[in-house]
């Protein structure tokens, strides 16, 4: 904040009371870890809790026909299954997992006319 660019511009931090933070000096690295710690929040894209993969692999919990391992009945759609995390929006691929466990569910195939024969 104090280099030319932002002066010029008139830019300072937000010196809004943080009673939670206020043991600290202000802008130490004590008051960014508390500030973070009691404000700091997630984009709520939390995945792969339920890590799906093949049903010999040990790390995973739900199988590729996205049935829980050792539960009957038992299925998960949603981010949790995601192996990796992805690197933008889950919406698409959410969406794309719940289709798929629909097509599951039903029995049915309803990608295979799209698919190329090579």
């Amino acid at each position: 904040m104090e280099t030319p660019e932002m002066m010029a511009l008139g830019v300072d931090i937000n010196r809004m009371k943080m009673p939670f933070c206020s043991k600290h000096m202000f802008r130490s690295d004590e008051y960014w870890e508390c500030l973070i710690r009691h404000i700091g929040i997630t984009e709520y894209h939390h995945s792969g809790t339920c890590k799906m993969g093949p049903i010999e692999d040990r790390s995973t919990v739900v199988g590729p026909e996205l049935r829980v391992k050792g539960i009957k009945g038992l299925r998960v759609a949603d981010a949790s299954v995601f192996p990796n995390v992805t690197s933008g929006n889950i919406n698409a691929p959410v969406i794309m997992v719940g289709e798929k466990a629909a097509d599951l569910i039903r029995g049915k195939d309803t990608v295979s006319e799209f698919r190329r024969n090579i």
